[in-house]
């Protein structure tokens, strides 16, 4: 599943679409199983773990920023802050806390940071390049997750048409970026 995907899925679970719910369920519930392990070190609580985190992005999905993190790192962060807060909650075991600190921040390195900044400057020129309508339809889409049923009526426009101007504003994002 794309990162794009899955921001869709978690922009349509913060509207309590249950079948979107189940699909992010199904395509990410391996990775933060691994990461629930990894930090609480026993299979039955990762697993209880799993299922309070599941609740969790249920109720938080909303709080999901697409432009500030990746949809996959948003997850992991989520994940990763319940199991260290269960290990804190064991008041007799702190040197699970200790191993818990060594497991990478899902955030971008400096460079990483820098070459996304570059990015996204030079994806907002190309967009600035399209007509307005059509920039603010890839805005909506592709960036706030609207759907293109909204964005038809939001433009006033029938539905197939707004597929079209996604679509050939797409192709000419791809120009642009490749140019």
């Amino acid at each position: 599943m794309t990162p794009e995907g899955i921001s869709e899925l978690i922009s349509r679970v913060s509207l309590r679409d249950r079948a979107a719910f189940d699909t992010l369920y199904a395509s990410t519930s391996a990775k933060l199983f691994g990461v629930c392990l990894r930090v609480l070190g026993n299979r039955t609580e990762a697993e209880d773990a799993l299922q309070d985190i599941y609740v969790k992005i249920w109720n938080k999905a909303d709080r999901f920023a697409v432009a500030g993190t990746s949809p996959i790192s948003w997850l992991v962060a989520v994940a990763r802050n319940h199991c260290i807060d269960r290990l804190r909650a064991r008041k007799g075991r702190t040197e699970d806390l200790d191993e818990a600190s060594d497991i990478a921040e899902p955030s971008a390195d400096p460079e990483q940071s820098a070459i996304a900044t570059g990015e996204a400057r030079r994806l907002g020129d190309c967009l600035d390049q399209l007509d307005a309508p059509r920039a603010a339809a890839v805005r909506g889409a592709y960036l706030n997750g609207d759907s293109y049923e909204l964005l038809a009526q939001r433009h006033k426009v029938p539905l197939n048409t707004m597929r079209t101007w996604l679509r050939r504003s797409l192709l000419k994002l791809k120009e642009c970026l490749e140019g």
